[in-house]
């Protein structure tokens, strides 16, 4: 399993990535591999408000709730996902990602309770 270093995790296999005020969001690989081959995927539209830990969209194979790891406006979501849905299981913290959200907070501060990669390789190593 990659867990790439530079990224936070939730709990329910979120990643996030911060640029600025701009966060990019997608599924871990521990999820897509737990989720199998994903057949589609549902997102917060852009101008759609999210909040961190709030269901915000669905990954399918069997329904999986998307969580949004931070609280802000979604500004972008990646339509090749539409087309492909496969991207997520093929480069999940790459052609993969999903949303972007600018943040809510001005000065980018990530809410409390994200993991750093070692606390969610520590969260998976169990259930690999």
């Amino acid at each position: 399993m990659t867990v790439p270093p530079g990224l936070r995790y939730t709990p329910e296999h979120e990643w996030v990535a911060i640029d600025g005020s701009v966060a990019s969001v997608g599924i871990t690989d521990h999820a897509q591999r737990a989720l199998g081959d994903v057949v589609f995927v549902s997102m917060p539209a852009p101008g759609a408000v999210v909040t961190a830990g709030e269901p915000c969209g669905e990954v399918t194979k069997s329904v999986s709730d998307l969580y949004s790891p931070v609280d802000g406006e979604v500004t972008e979501v990646n339509e090749e996902i539409n087309d492909d849905p496969g991207l997520v299981n093929a480069d999940p913290y790459g052609a993969g990602w999903l949303f972007r959200v600018r943040l809510a907070s001005a000065d980018g501060q990530l809410p409390p309770g994200l993991l750093s990669p070692a606390d969610y390789a520590e969260l998976t190593k169990d259930i690999e």
